[in-house]
């Protein structure tokens, strides 16, 4: 079986550092099980129709040309490759539009106000909103932080979402505890990351220097997550639900990553036999 791994763009700075060791994790123990494991960018993929599967887990860097991104999934479809993740979730995925889908399915997510464009007025409903007078901005279609600021009023946020965007209250929570990361293999949960930020930030990322360390989940968490997924109508072979306490406490989905989450695998010792054999399982 022939599988393909898709890659950043080539020559894309911005997704450029750590994603061969990342793939190099995913390689090995798909190879262990049998699989022949190919590395494409997803910008110059030519013909998969060789490929047993094709899943898109590098892609990093996809958000910042996002028509781009959506007009080669539609390809992909119309040339009938096999996808890790269904089409449909590629796309809805790609805008974080989907938490609002997500909450009006009962899945517990984040408080999120969505907005055409920034301005003073939005930013200010929000604060009374949310009651909080600290938020979060990101562009609606975004990764790894990209254009993620934190404001309180009367601070400048022109170097937050120029576009569309999300505003969240900011969690005091991500501080101290952090943000859970719970992953799933054919739609069985694998393993748990806790991931904080350095101190002084908010951003969790290991491109920020964040702080991972391996983690068992809470039965709240693992209750969230189930919920969470239990709104997705698509069965998905990999996901990764982000998680972090509310103002309120309990465990909230601040991100479901179903496109191009990095899945950890060094983690868990038994983590890359699991997603192996979920991959080996859809063929």
């Amino acid at each position: 079986m022939k599988i393909v791994i898709l890659t950043p763009a080539i020559g894309d700075t911005w997704a450029s550092g750590r994603w061969q060791e990342v793939m190099a994790r995913m390689q090995a123990p798909l190879e262990a099980a049998g699989a022949t494991v190919e590395a494409r960018s997803w910008t110059e993929t030519g013909s998969l129709t060789g490929a047993s599967l094709v899943l898109p887990l590098l892609v990093w860097g996809y958000h910042q040309t996002d028509e781009a991104w959506l007009d080669q999934v539609d390809t992909w479809v119309e040339a009938g490759v096999r996808l890790g993740n269904p089409a449909s979730v590629l796309r809805w995925n790609t805008d974080k539009l989907y938490l609002d889908r997500l909450a009006r399915h009962g899945a517990p997510v984040v408080p999120t106000h969505f907005e055409d464009r920034l301005d003073e007025a939005s930013l200010l409903n929000a604060t009374a909103a949310f009651g909080s007078d600290k938020l979060v901005l990101k562009p609606q279609i975004s990764g790894g932080a990209w254009r993620t600021i934190r404001w309180s009023p009367g601070q400048p946020f022109d170097a937050g979402p120029s576009g569309r965007a999300m505003i969240q209250p900011y969690l005091p929570s991500i501080e101290t505890e952090g943000e859970v990361s719970l992953l799933y293999f054919g739609g069985r949960f694998s393993h748990a990351i806790r991931k904080r930020p350095q101190p002084g930030d908010f951003r969790v990322q290991p491109e920020y220097d964040g702080i991972i360390t391996a983690h068992q989940p809470d039965g709240d968490e693992m209750e969230a997550a189930e919920q969470i997924l239990a709104a997705v109508e698509e069965d998905l072979l990999y996901a990764r639900v982000d998680l972090v306490r509310g103002l309120d406490g309990k465990p909230a989905l601040i991100e479901l990553e179903l496109i191009e989450p990095d899945l950890y695998l060094g983690y868990d010792p038994d983590a890359p036999a699991r997603f192996a054999a979920a991959v080996k399982s859809l063929l």
